[in-house]
């Protein structure tokens, strides 16, 4: 008598098998895709968005950016937690006076901050009657046409367009005159490996320029490991009258004026 051929299995071990492989290459996906934004973010682009009015008008509150991790190099801060693996820079590249900057507070080594970097090591920082001074010079600054008020009731502020050494013009803006506290300063010396930072909004910026009572700085000078990256482009801007379930109110409260436009 023949012999006969074992079958496999039945149609329902089959699916069952069928059912597993589809799960093992759902997660396989699943775990490809985040290794995948994972060195993307630690490696080449980041995306921030800015809480906060430090950097008006070049950012607004609500604007969603891309920041280029290359472009400084690497250190433990390009990393996700920043763990302490190594110090100091690979790849190391200084920035130029005028790039708009992201970097982790020197306070905490933690909280991302971002402002313009305007002193380099090296330099002599000053402000006079708000006009700044970059090593005893002073940078011209050109009255243009006043910044609005972001909502309602808000005054205008006026907005001047400075040229900083090297030839990079941007606009800042002065809600309070030129005599206030931020307006006329001491000088501040950059030490070697470190930067000196400032928002654009002049009047309301916690930055390099800022000193407690006691001569400590709660921002200082930004130490070169600290850097994060240098902001490149918008990617999306919301004036925030939409909440995040008013989808109906979403297309209406988009800027898109400030879509895709690169950061200067």
């Amino acid at each position: 008598m023949a012999s006969k051929i074992p079958r496999s299995g039945s149609g329902a071990e089959a699916k069952a098998e069928s059912d597993s492989g589809g799960v093992l290459e759902t997660l396989k996906t699943v775990v490809y895709a985040i290794l995948f934004a994972v060195i993307v973010r630690t490696f080449a682009f980041e995306p921030f968005n800015i809480p906060s009015g430090s950097m008006i008008p070049t950012l607004l509150v609500g604007d969603y950016l891309f920041v280029s991790k290359f472009s400084y190099g690497y250190s433990k801060h390009s990393l996700p937690f920043s763990p302490p693996i190594f110090k100091g820079r690979i790849f190391e590249s200084q920035p130029e006076r005028g790039d708009v900057a992201v970097f982790k507070l020197p306070r905490d080594n933690k909280t991302d901050y971002i402002k313009r970097i305007i002193g380099l090591p090296g330099d002599r920082i000053q402000v006079i009657t708000g006009i700044l001074h970059v090593n005893g010079e002073p940078m011209k600054r050109r009255r243009v046409g006043d910044f609005p008020g972001e909502r309602p009731g808000q005054r205008a502020a006026i907005q001047y367009q400075e040229t900083l050494p090297g030839g990079l013009v941007h606009n800042i803006i002065e809600t309070n005159g030129d005599f206030g506290p931020l307006d006329n300063t001491g000088i501040f010396t950059v030490p070697k490996g470190h930067y000196f930072a400032m928002g654009d909004n002049r009047d309301s910026s916690l930055d390099s320029r800022v000193l407690n009572r006691d001569g400590s700085a709660p921002v200082g000078f930004v130490p070169a490991e600290n850097l994060v990256g240098r902001a490149e482009f918008l990617f999306f801007s919301t004036n925030g009258e939409a909440r995040i379930w008013e989808i109906w109110k979403w297309p209406f409260s988009i800027r898109y004026s400030r879509l895709f436009n690169g950061i200067e």
